[in-house]
């Protein structure tokens, strides 16, 4: 059996979009176009992630709307409602992780932050939506700040708004290549798969009782 050098962390940082968050633009645009097809060419050739990207990194949704509407001007209805009808992109919280971050936070053991790429315009309403963002001692959203995932700075303006020690600190996102730009900086990364993979982790770790999974089922 391999043994498993158990490390002291203090600190554990969460990104939120498809770790805490189930956000998938797809939820909307199923809706809008009558196939699987249409969507899938809308959000890889028109709205697409490198263009989300931006306004993750303090763009404004407007200038991003009225930008893509001059270039795809017959697809102007539905790049509307990209912002439009954003909160139908929103498919609720992730519960089994949810459940992990509740653990956490009643341990009193580590302080809990989160670092998200996410539009300094949309993220108010998400605050709104999940009562579990108000567990965080501290969220650093990169549209605020106008930078982003896996940018060095981004990790460092974490670390030194909230005087964290980077080698006690460890952070969990679903993109293995915002985990590299941790590393970058010596913090420490799970690359998120799910709730149960998690949970093996950080049970692993000594961060987690062994008691976590006794009432779930992942």
């Amino acid at each position: 059996m391999k043994t498993v050098a158990v490390k002291n962390y203090s600190n554990l940082v969460f990104d939120l979009g498809a770790v805490l968050i189930d956000w998938n633009p797809r939820y909307l645009y199923n809706k809008i176009f009558a196939t699987a097809a249409e969507t899938d060419f809308f959000l890889n050739h028109v709205c697409t992630s490198a263009w989300n990207e931006e306004q993750d990194g303090g763009r404004s949704l407007q200038e991003a709307t009225e930008m893509l509407v001059d270039k795809f001007p017959k697809f102007e209805a539905e790049i509307r409602a990209y912002y439009g009808r954003w909160k139908e992109m929103l498919g609720g919280p992730i519960e089994e992780t949810v459940d992990i971050l509740r653990e956490l936070k009643e341990s009193n053991q580590y302080k809990l932050y989160a670092l998200t790429n996410w539009s300094n315009e949309t993220f108010p309403l998400a605050l709104l939506t999940y009562p579990f963002l108000q567990w965080f001692d501290g969220i650093v959203v990169s549209g605020r700040e106008k930078i982003r995932k896996p940018d060095a700075a981004f990790y460092n303006l974490l670390i030194n708004r909230y005087e964290l020690d980077a080698s006690s600190t460890l952070f969990i996102d679903d993109n293995e290549r915002n985990i590299h730009g941790a590393a970058v900086c010596g913090i420490d990364g799970v690359h998120f798969t799910s709730a149960a993979q998690l949970t093996a982790i950080l049970k692993e770790k000594a961060i987690l009782p062994g008691s976590l999974l006794h009432s779930h089922t992942f």
